[in-house]
């Protein structure tokens, strides 16, 4: 029987075990030392002051939206070349999504478009904005700061697909996913595809402590433990006269959520960033041949060769294929599981009966037609890629 050849899957070593084992062991199974040790070494890897682990990436977005005050009828831009979560987190909060195509040679946010978009009404209309890192490449967020600027937006960078991932500003200085230089809040998935995977995990990055502070109450209830920011009174919390909160004390402020992360989680995080940089390394290899594969292929576009390759985190390697759905069943057939990143998630029955509708953003629907995502992942070995290049060659031919 033939080796099944996913589209993505996780890297599990021994160092990945020893260190779980380790922590299942402690006093800790959950709210312990290892999440902050972890926070720390997260934010320290893409150059934040400060991560918060939270249970998934969807946990990751709606903690984001709630941090940012998104209210009933708010209106958010994003794009609908992604996964539902983007756009489900201001649906969470009772906003309004408006969606903007994508530019069809980076399949990011097409930023002349989302100008267009916002020149056609007053300031104020939109809120924010969800730019989401594709398949690995990094939105310039320094030019999309300068549209938010221009029109008072707040920004959520998806960097779902893109840790270790990074775009160069007008200074020649490479500004890594998640640094928060530019957004206001950055969001990652931990998803087992990932490049750091914890199983089900998600982590928020950000500049800003006041969005921190924030984001650590919601993600547990909405609790807070610190008594310099207690808003009863001491004499309300303890019998009898006291001068201080007694040290069992806590209090909900608002009104947050159990997306807590455990402690065995963020110790298969911390093993998992020790690697990071090598398994980027490895993917772009793998691009690399791909890119030398297909370059020249008369029913295949490729869109990772560009300025910006050795800045592409590859979590995806994205195909736009003549045939597409008989080449998939082909790579299927002969246990090549290719995988297809996104139908247009305007096109979603819900997003439909929302009022969105097919031809509204013919630049991602043309995409979806032939796009196909490629096994990427780094252990992938050489024989099992040149077996999937000859498997496309073969189709073709």
């Amino acid at each position: 029987m033939r080796k099944v050849i996913p589209y993505g899957k996780q890297n599990i070593t021994e160092e990945d075990i020893r260190s779980v084992c380790e922590a299942l062991k402690s006093d800790f199974l959950t709210q312990g030392p290892i999440v902050n040790e972890f926070e720390v070494a997260f934010a320290k890897y893409v150059g934040s002051k400060f991560a918060v682990a939270v249970a998934n990436g969807t946990a990751a977005l709606h903690l984001s939206a709630l941090a940012l005050n998104i209210q009933k009828g708010d209106k958010v831009i994003t794009t609908p070349l992604t996964f539902a979560a983007t756009a489900n987190c201001v649906r969470y909060c009772g906003g309004e999504v408006i969606f903007c195509d994508i530019d069809p040679d980076t399949y990011l946010i097409d930023l002349i478009k989302l100008r267009d978009l916002l020149s056609k009404s007053e300031k104020g209309t939109y809120k924010g904005i969800i730019p989401v890192d594709f398949a690995g490449r990094a939105v310039n967020l320094e030019a999309l700061k300068k549209i938010a600027i221009e029109y008072d937006l707040w920004i959520i960078e998806d960097a779902c697909h893109a840790p270790g991932g990074a775009f160069v500003d007008e200074n020649g200085v490479k500004q890594l996913c998640g640094n928060s230089n530019y957004a206001d809040l950055a969001i990652f998935s931990l998803h087992p595809v990932k490049h750091v995977a914890t199983g089900e995990g998600g982590v928020i990055t950000t500049n800003s402590e006041e969005l921190y502070f924030k984001l650590l109450s919601l993600r547990t209830h909405g609790i807070v433990r610190d008594s310099n920011k207690f808003l009863n009174p001491v004499e309300e919390t303890v019998d009898g006269d006291a001068t201080i909160y007694p040290s069992w004390y806590m209090e909900m402020q608002q009104l947050g959520f159990n997306y807590r992360l455990t402690d065995f989680q963020c110790a298969l995080g911390i093993s998992q960033l020790s690697r990071a940089d090598f398994g980027i390394e490895k993917r772009k290899l793998i691009a690399n041949k791909y890119d030398n594969a297909f370059k020249n292929h008369p029913n295949i576009k490729i869109s990772s060769i560009d300025i910006n390759k050795e800045s592409h985190a590859y979590h995806l390697y994205v195909i736009e294929a003549d045939n597409r759905h008989e080449l998939y069943n082909h790579l299927k057939n002969n246990s090549i599981f290719a995988q297809v990143h996104y139908y247009p998630l305007h096109l979603m029955p819900y997003y439909r009966n929302l009022g969105w509708k097919k031809n509204d953003f013919p630049m991602v629907e043309n995409y979806y037609n032939k796009c196909l995502s490629l096994p990427m992942y780094p252990t992938l070995t050489n024989e099992e890629q040149d077996f999937v290049i000859k498997c496309i060659n073969e189709f073709y031919e």
